[in-house]
């Protein structure tokens, strides 16, 4: 079905008339739709205020007494509502200049008892490196429909190999083959120099499917702080923070309520 009947056009553009034929007059150039005048950066974002939906209340002295549960319990709330990419967390740590960098993941397992979030990245990439330098991280997750957001931090802790093989047999094939092409974040040539490394790593998979890619790393962040946010459209959010009390991998947290 066409755009302009599923009312797909973008804000301030003009749909097409019914009927018109653009184009037609032998000396005319085809007509493209027309756009709204260059607008400043805070007229847009005026324009879409956030949190202007309903979203759904958070009882957090319902809360379960860990985090983990509660981080399940949410994520499952984010499937059944059909929230995109719910698994797509920021990643965020810190260079040799102690310099912050973010990037986004895919979050591969939670242990909900042990509260830790797993996640698998190149020893050698920028994250892996800085991971090795400062073992340490953060977590920041947003679902947009529920107006949700879960901040975690804590240390980071890699894998053995054998967890990391199994881990990346689970994998799709087109995400071994992006890991067998490695080089993330190095200077790229050309588009046609990727295609050719991607049809050398795909030979490579068909040819040996056990292969993994060399340097492949799980890490687990091992919580030390997890906030749940739920946002409100009359600025009422809630924050509730859990710290952890006792050693790594054990239940035992403390719980705080914070201001919006």
């Amino acid at each position: 079905m066409a755009a302009e009947e599923e009312g797909l056009t973008g804000p301030g553009e003009t749909r097409p008339v019914a009927g018109a034929n653009p184009g037609t007059d032998p000396g005319s150039a085809p007509r493209s739709e027309t756009r709204p005048e260059p607008r400043s950066v805070p007229e847009l974002l005026l324009g879409r205020p956030p949190m202007a939906r309903p979203l759904p209340s958070f009882d957090a002295e319902a809360a379960p007494a860990e985090p983990g549960p509660l981080f399940v319990d949410w994520l499952a709330t984010a499937l059944a509502a059909g929230v995109l990419d719910p698994q797509v967390v920021t990643l965020s740590t810190v260079d040799a200049d102690g310099l912050p960098d973010a990037r986004v993941l895919v979050l591969r397992d939670v242990d909900a008892s042990g509260t830790g979030w797993v996640f698998s990245a190149a020893a050698d990439s920028p994250k892996g490196r800085q991971l090795a330098d400062h073992p340490a991280a953060a977590l920041t997750l947003y679902w947009p429909p529920l107006g949700r957001q879960i901040r975690v931090r804590g240390t980071v802790e890699r894998a053995a190999d054998q967890v990391a093989a199994a881990e990346f047999a689970t994998r799709s094939p087109a995400a071994r083959v992006g890991a067998l092409v490695g080089r993330q974040s190095e200077p790229l040539a050309s588009p046609a120099e990727y295609d050719e490394a991607v049809a050398v790593a795909r030979r490579r998979l068909e040819a040996t499917p056990d292969t993994v890619a060399a340097g492949h790393a799980v890490y687990t962040l091992w919580a030390h702080e997890v906030e749940f946010w739920q946002g409100d459209n009359d600025r009422r959010h809630v924050r509730l923070r859990y710290t952890r009390t006792g050693p790594v991998r054990t239940p035992e947290w403390s719980r705080t309520l914070l201001w919006p």
